[in-house]
């Protein structure tokens, strides 16, 4: 059977349309949003400004966009097992997933039956939010297997549901969801209890507005994170942004600098100072040092986003994912690198700075100064749950103080 070409929405009206194969497709602006956004517009993403005809040099990163809507890993395997396409099937995933996605798009068939759709929302109690939980493998992203049409970047487990009035519900045919809820991790049981002590730092330092909490279902535990691309004040319910694999047209696991060499900070500054301004590129400078204090290795560019405002605005997004992980197993490598380095015991204030400097930020040692002395008086006021890792105050404060010091950050206290 052929399949019509997607439709393209961007908060609520059609924006374009995808069309061709998992091998050929593209994305083809509608030419009335031309017209009402203007020519060469980034209002749908930083990687596919609106054009009448798209280039072939610029196909890949369409695709790209598109491709990293969607989730990676195990999480991707079942989602495509679910809907009874290939994983490597972009069009056939979105032809199921696409009506709940980040930012504020929605893209359908309108061949498909029930289209356009009519999003609801179910009520769930608290035995059936810990049922989603518990099974989430089944249940990726807590989608039912008809009328679950999410999809969510990321390898994590997790579900999305929606909260209104101390309620939960489970989005139906597009919903707009609000809320990410994450299970414990089996393999790094202290994960979602490290990332809320983590988050604290975040909102403390300026860098995120949401709010993110423990909780427990029927003495399942969950970390919840109120999602900042939705907002029930924005039309459809839904706010745009793109993460910067998206932007700097990263594929996968290019995400990390050392795979690929497609992204690196360097270049997401550059691209903040060309379409955001100054504040944001302070606020990466804020954010990268609050990372390396806190021991963060996995600020790659699926947890860097930009948002898109009225009238065609840009700046950074929210800080999202701020985990506390050097206890956990692995080569304790960050994902991007600061001034050249990856190993994160071996950061130093100097690295900070001449990262910044390559930046064009002229004065960042106020930003350094200011973010270091906030994070250890947090570390020293703070307890994580009891089921966090209970040695990342001390070791905040060591890394904290260490590069205010001038020492590599992982240097034990008390070494030179």
């Amino acid at each position: 059977m052929i399949m019509a070409d997607l439709v393209v929405e961007l908060s609520g009206t059609k924006i374009g349309e995808l069309a061709g194969s998992w091998r050929s497709f593209d994305f083809f602006a509608e030419p009335e949003a031309i017209e009402r956004y203007g020519l060469d517009s980034l209002v749908l993403s930083v990687a596919v400004p609106l054009i009448p005809i798209p280039t072939r040099s610029g196909r890949r990163r369409r695709q790209n966009y598109f491709t990293e809507l969607l989730p990676e890993g195990r999480m991707l395997d079942r989602l495509a097992q679910e809907a009874g396409v290939p994983r490597h099937d972009v069009i056939g995933m979105l032809r199921r997933y696409g009506r709940d996605i980040a930012g504020a798009l929605q893209i359908w068939d309108p061949e498909v039956p029930g289209e356009p759709r009519r999003p609801r929302r179910e009520a769930q109690t608290e035995a059936q939010v810990a049922d989603l939980l518990a099974r989430v493998q089944e249940y990726p992203l807590g989608n039912r297997r008809v009328g679950g049409k999410t999809s969510l970047a990321g390898v994590q487990d997790k579900i999305v549901l929606v909260r209104s009035a101390d309620r939960w519900y489970r989005a139906i045919d597009g919903y707009p969801s609000t809320h990410i809820l994450k299970p414990v991790v089996r393999d790094y049981p202290t994960m979602i209890f490290d990332e809320e002590f983590g988050s604290r730092f975040a909102r403390a330092l300026g860098l995120a507005d949401f709010q993110t909490w423990l909780a427990e279902f029927e003495d399942v535990p969950a970390l919840i994170i109120e999602r900042y691309d939705r907002d029930p004040r924005a039309k459809d319910g839904r706010v745009h942004q793109e993460d910067f694999s998206q932007a700097l047209g990263a594929s996968g696991n290019e995400k990390y600098q050392k795979l690929g060499d497609r992204v690196s900070l360097a270049r997401v500054a550059r691209l903040l100072t060309e379409l955001a301004g100054r504040e944001s590129v302070e606020r990466l400078l804020r954010l990268t040092v609050l990372s390396v204090a806190l021991g963060n290795l996995d600020l790659h560019t699926k947890n860097l986003s930009l948002l898109h405002g009225p009238g065609g605005t840009l700046i950074l997004a929210p800080a999202y994912d701020v985990v506390p992980q050097t206890h956990l197993p692995g080569d304790g490598d960050l994902a991007l690198a600061v001034d050249h380095e990856y190993r994160h015991r071996m950061i130093t204030r100097e690295h900070l700075r001449n990262e910044a400097a390559a930046w064009g930020l002229p004065e960042p040692d106020p930003i350094i100064d200011d973010t270091l002395a906030a994070v250890i008086e947090l570390a020293e006021q703070e307890q994580p749950h009891p089921r966090a890792h209970q040695a990342l105050p001390r070791e905040i404060r060591t890394f904290a103080r260490n590069l205010r010091q001038g020492k590599p950050c992982g240097c034990p206290s008390g070494r030179p």
